[in-house]
C-alpha cells in the first residue's frame, strides 16, 4: 500500500527515503533525544529500525512518518501510529509516537505532529481508541500526550515487559484517547 503523505500548517508527514537514514542514524544515535530510552542506536540498528518501519506499513496498514518541515523539506524526526505485540493489560493496541531532533524541541512540532496522526487513526482507519506511553520521567512527551487530549488513570500505569526488573526506564505510564474524546475535543476545538 502507498504511505499517505500528510500536511498540517507547517510540518509534512511522508514516507520515509533513502536519503533519511543518514538523518535518522544521527537523531538515534543522539544521547539527549534517547536520554528515555534503553540506549541511541548504532547505524546499523538505526537502519534495521527504519526497515521495520517499512514493513510495518504492509503488515498494519498504518505507521511512523518521517516528518519535515514544509517550507524547506529537511527531515527532523518521525511521528505516526504503530501497532505493539508485546505482553500488557492495554493490549492490543495502537500508539501515537514521536522523536524529533533536538534542534526541533520546543516549537509545537510534536503536538501537531500526533494531531495529525490521531486525525488519520480515528478518521482513516476507524479506530475506536489511540494510546501513549513513555517512562514516567519523560515529562516533555507526556505535557504532549495531554496536549493531545489524552488522559491518564494511574491504574493503566505499568512496567515495560521487555526492559529488565530494576532498569530505570521500565516503570511507564500510559494515557488514553477514546474516539468519543477526540470527537467531542473536536468540537469544543480541545483536539487537533
Amino acid at each position: 500500500m502507498p504511505i499517505p503523505t500528510i500536511e498540517t500548517e507547517r510540518l509534512r508527514l511522508r514516507a520515509f527515503r533513502d536519503g533519511d537514514r543518514e538523518p535518522f542514524a544521527e537523531l538515534n544515535a543522539d544521547r539527549e533525544v534517547m536520554e528515555l530510552f534503553p540506549a541511541v542506536l548504532s547505524r546499523r540498528e538505526s537502519d534495521a529500525f527504519l526497515d521495520r518501519i517499512l514493513r510495518r506499513w504492509d503488515e498494519d496498514g498504518h505507521g511512523l512518518w518521517a516528518i519535515e518541515l514544509k517550507t524547506d523539506g529537511a527531515f527532523f524526526g518521525f511521528a505516526g501510529l504503530a501497532t505493539h505485540r508485546f505482553e500488557a493489560h492495554f493490549m492490543p493496541a495502537v500508539e501515537v509516537g514521536w522523536r524529533l531532533a533536538r534542534h526541533a524541541w520546543g516549537f509545537g512540532y510534536a503536538t501537531e505532529a500526533g494531531a495529525a496522526a490521531l486525525r488519520y487513526g480515528f478518521e482513516t482507519l476507524g479506530l475506536e481508541e489511540i494510546v501513549s506511553f513513555t517512562t514516567v520521567a519523560n515529562a516533555r512527551s507526556r505535557r504532549v500526550m495531554e496536549r493531545l487530549g489524552m488522559t491518564r488513570d494511574p491504574a493503566d500505569d505499568f512496567d515495560h515487559p521487555n526492559l529488565p526488573v530494576g532498569h530505570p526506564i521500565r516503570p511507564h505510564v500510559l494515557y488514553r484517547l477514546p474516539k468519543a474524546a477526540w470527537l467531542a475535543g473536536q468540537v469544543n476545538g480541545a483536539a487537533g
